[in-house]
């Protein structure tokens, strides 16, 4: 059992959604107990992605709520934040509802939804829940087209008017628009992707993210940057308190730390993510940054697309790629190189998200707690192929690689919902509450 920085052996006893007792030796009492033998497996809690677009609803060709969520449970994931630009977008309370009751209805894991801002929906982020709600949302970059936020006046006054945590997606949109005409005016529509982390710069990002934390302390905001990119930006962050305390806070996604750019010349537009994967060096800073506590999180920003959109020239490929499938098991990778452990593994996927947002009941194996559970089979080889992959877009950036690691088991709110590289069919997903 690895928790809360230490690994030891457990039984676990679970009763209907919940963890009863976690002891050095438990006895079944009853004859109807059924017993899992997790000998040799490690058992972590359920990891807490708080980054996905499901795409639902207005873009179910690409994704929906149902089939990601199957991807994720096989992933070790078991609860999600999705993102709001979806069409229609979630920036009112009308639209929030709708996601909530699509997610109801068809998903497998646990769900919540995070709220966008724009120039013109402060009064409706004002009438928000704070306990339904994960976190505000804002693009400062030019992901999102009209979600796009960039009056200083209108981010000053979202800042200055919640106390939820605000997420911020920190890309300087002047800076990439006048890169994206020079690269224009050189190649015209078909830029070379390799250009991409030139075009989406170092530049764009720490202006960018400077200005929110800024912002932030004079006015009190609680924020957290979103999919940290380039090493430069990691010196804007703290160590020196824990977690708890913080108020601005930051995270690292798993293709900023797998990828470079070298591999643009392989995988194409297939790694072309808003913010861009850059240099080694860049990746090197960004897992010290991870290791030595300045980054708090680790998130996948699941975003998929058609292979028919991402195979596009680099103008018209979107941006994003699928990822919760194999976030996790990427991250055992690294684990068997050397490069971090999985107590931290554990505290930066499952603890952080859970303490950031004020998750209820969920981040930990602790008494009382969901019975929210992912076992682990460390050495299982498997290789990621389009036959084994769960995104409805039937394609994964991962294709080819062979991880040592295999999710064994996943148990969502005491259900087996996944065992043996199988779904069980079951259906145990609840929504997210927030203990605030």
């Amino acid at each position: 059992m690895v928790n809360e920085g230490k690994i030891r052996e457990a039984d676990i006893l679970i009763e209907g959604e919940l963890i009863s007792q976690i002891s050095e030796s438990i006895s079944p009492k009853t004859a109807d107990v059924q017993v899992i033998d997790l000998e040799g497996r490690l058992l972590i809690p359920g990891a807490i992605d708080d980054q996905v677009h499901f795409r639902e609803p207005g873009l179910t060709h690409k994704a929906d709520i149902e089939t990601e969520s199957k991807a994720a449970i096989a992933g070790g994931i078991t609860s999600f934040m999705e993102m709001p630009n979806t069409n229609p977008q979630t920036t009112t309370i009308e639209a929030l509802n709708d996601k909530y009751k699509r997610a109801e209805r068809t998903s497998y894991a646990n769900y919540s939804f995070m709220f966008g801002g724009t120039n013109d929906n402060l009064e409706e982020i004002l009438k928000l829940n704070t306990k339904e709600v994960p976190a505000l949302k804002l693009f400062l970059g030019s992901s999102t087209g009209n979600m796009l936020v960039d009056d200083p006046s209108v981010i000053e006054s979202i800042f200055s008017n919640t106390n939820l945590v605000i997420c911020c997606h920190c890309e300087d949109e002047a800076t990439i628009r006048a890169n994206t005409q020079d690269y224009l005016n050189q190649y015209g529509e078909d830029i070379p992707v390799k250009y991409h982390p030139e075009i989406r710069s170092e530049e764009a990002c720490y202006l960018s993210s400077s200005m929110a934390i800024e912002l932030a302390k004079k006015t009190g905001a609680r924020l957290h940057v979103f999919h940290l990119s380039t090493g430069k930006e990691t010196a804007l962050f703290d160590n020196s308190i824990p977690l708890k305390d913080k108020k601005i806070t930051a995270e690292v996604c798993i293709h900023h730390l797998w990828f470079s750019d070298s591999d643009y010349e392989k995988k194409g537009t297939h790694i072309k993510w808003n913010p861009a994967i850059k240099t080694e060096k860049d990746r090197k800073m960004l897992w010290e940054a991870l290791l030595d506590d300045r980054l708090d999180v680790l998130a996948t920003d699941h975003a998929p697309h058609t292979l028919e959109e991402k195979n596009n020239v680099y103008t018209k490929a979107p941006s994003g790629g699928p990822l919760v499938q194999h976030a996790l098991v990427a991250l055992l990778e690294a684990y068997h190189k050397g490069k971090i452990s999985l107590e931290k593994i554990v505290e930066k996927m499952c603890h952080n998200p859970a303490i950031l947002f004020d998750v209820e009941k969920r981040g930990f194996i602790r008494e009382g707690y969901y019975a929210d559970l992912v076992a682990i089979d460390l050495n299982n080889p498997w290789t990621v192929n389009k036959e084994n992959v769960l995104y409805k877009c039937g394609w994964s950036p991962f294709e080819g690689t062979t991880f040592k690691s295999r999710i064994s088991h996943t148990f969502l709110n005491g259900t087996l919902v996944y065992y043996n590289s199988e779904l069980t069919g079951k259906k145990a997903a609840k929504r997210l509450t927030f203990d605030r």
